[in-house]
């Protein structure tokens, strides 16, 4: 059995995408740091860390089987079994994860840049079985509320996190099928096309200014969102989570 310990680990919970799985640098003073006395590591294929990694799907069974209370959350004084919890690593990436009970992979951290190491030295150190995806077909789908990894590359966490309730205000306004209301938030994105704007149908507004939003991260992606956010309870609360202010 291959295992490391004193592992410390920042669990994000419920995320589907890996780049909201932050690394270390990323981690803040707020976050709920836990310890794993014991870790099992284990290695996987690049499409089974891709499926771990950006996905919430059920795992292989072969691994929860290997996996199966091997690992150990120090708690206190206390040393608590866990179900199916594991650091994966395909040579190359790593991550922890803990499925609290269940056969999916719920709660997911990165490592310190030590234990990485650590894990690192001992993939070319031991002979480890390697778990593929088996008989799963894997195939990751993006969307406007699960943006791809390109939306998202290059921003910091906190970018990352108002981008995201940004697309989360526009997916909104979409729903909402207001033609006149899309014609106005993409004038205020653009007001040098608001004359182009004006003969658009709600569709083509509607692509517009999504596609025109969704490249980047500036001080204007910042300015619509919080203008788009300002005096819907749901959002400003997101909001307020992620900046430590309210909207203004």
């Amino acid at each position: 059995m291959v295992h490391i310990r004193d592992v410390w680990v920042n669990w994000f919970e419920g995320e589907e995408n890996g780049y909201n799985v932050c690394d270390f640098y990323e981690w803040r003073s707020d976050d709920r740091i836990e310890v794993l006395d014991q870790a099992y590591v284990v290695k996987v294929t690049e499409e089974l860390f891709d499926y771990i990694e950006n996905n919430i799907a059920e795992l292989p069974e072969s691994l929860l089987v290997a996996v199966f209370q091997k690992s150990y959350l120090r708690k206190n004084m206390s040393r608590i079994q866990l179900d199916y919890c594991f650091i994966a690593t395909d040579g190359k990436r790593i991550i922890a994860v803990d499925t609290i009970g269940y056969k999916t992979p719920i709660r997911k951290s990165r490592l310190t840049p030590r234990q990485e190491q650590i894990v690192f030295d001992l993939v070319e150190t031991e002979q480890l079985p390697e778990y593929t995806l088996e008989n799963i077909i894997f195939s990751k789908e993006y969307h406007i509320l699960s943006p791809s990894p390109e939306d998202m590359k290059g921003l910091t966490r906190k970018e990352r996190q108002l981008k995201q309730l940004l697309f989360m205000a526009l997916d909104q306004l979409y729903t909402s099928g207001n033609e006149a209301e899309i014609r106005y938030w993409y004038t205020e994105w653009n007001p040098n096309l608001y004359m182009d704007i004006q003969q658009m149908s709600m569709e083509e507004a509607w692509s517009g200014l999504f596609e025109e939003v969704k490249l980047g991260w500036t001080s204007r992606h910042y300015q619509l969102c919080s203008k788009m956010v300002k005096g819907q309870p749901f959002f400003e609360k997101l909001w307020e989570l992620e900046h430590g202010e309210s909207v203004k």
